[in-house]
């Protein structure tokens, strides 16, 4: 029997297993099963098991040099709350080409980590990563491609409700490999610090 970081009916009621009706084929070993109705249901086994593979590798980076990137309106919040408790760093709004490729600009950076919230929104930032060979995080969804990402987290990237968990759960786990935080009690802040 698997042990969920959070009981299994949170991650339903945030509903972060719902995916979308398009599925494309690198999403597919993601899938736990269409419904009736056309929509793609997620695999929390798998959702589960990512977001541990993800913190844990987050956790082997100076923070400062993580950088979060999310384009959505309803990734904001999330994002810039992650920042605050972890250090990471937050690169909201719309994301300006050559970011990451080219020095001449002011507002260049060298991340050495990457975590979009959605890759086809977040594509830019995606490629440009991959370019300079720094590996990228990513919240997808059914129909998203994984091109260009190293670690897929399987989830509802259009909610706000699971975009908020995802990135409070993330955070959590971060913050206890790091030992910012000795147990899961120790974390004070609730999914609804993270909405938007």
């Amino acid at each position: 029997m698997v042990e969920f970081l959070i009981p299994q009916e949170q991650y339903l009621e945030a509903g972060a297993h719902i995916g979308t009706r398009q599925k494309h084929g690198s999403m597919r070993g993601y899938i736990y099963k269409a419904r009736d109705d056309g929509l793609h249901v997620l695999d929390l086994k798998k959702l589960d098991e990512r977001l541990r593979m993800a913190g844990s590798m987050i956790s082997k980076y100076p923070m400062a040099e993580v950088f979060l990137v999310g384009n959505k309106d309803n990734a904001r919040a999330p994002i810039q709350k992650f920042c605050e408790l972890t250090g990471a760093t937050s690169l909201v709004g719309r994301f300006t080409p050559g970011r990451f490729t080219n020095p001449a600009r002011e507002d260049f950076c060298e991340p050495r980590l990457v975590i979009v919230t959605d890759p086809s929104v977040d594509r830019q930032s995606v490629r440009e990563a991959f370019s300079v060979h720094v590996p990228v995080i990513a919240f997808c969804d059914t129909n998203n491609a994984t091109h260009y990402v190293d670690v897929v987290i399987p989830t509802n990237n259009k909610g706000r409700k699971s975009i908020a968990l995802m990135y409070w759960l993330l955070a959590r786990e971060v913050m206890k490999a790091t030992g910012a935080i000795a147990n899961n009690e120790a974390f004070t802040a609730t999914p609804q610090d993270f909405e938007a």
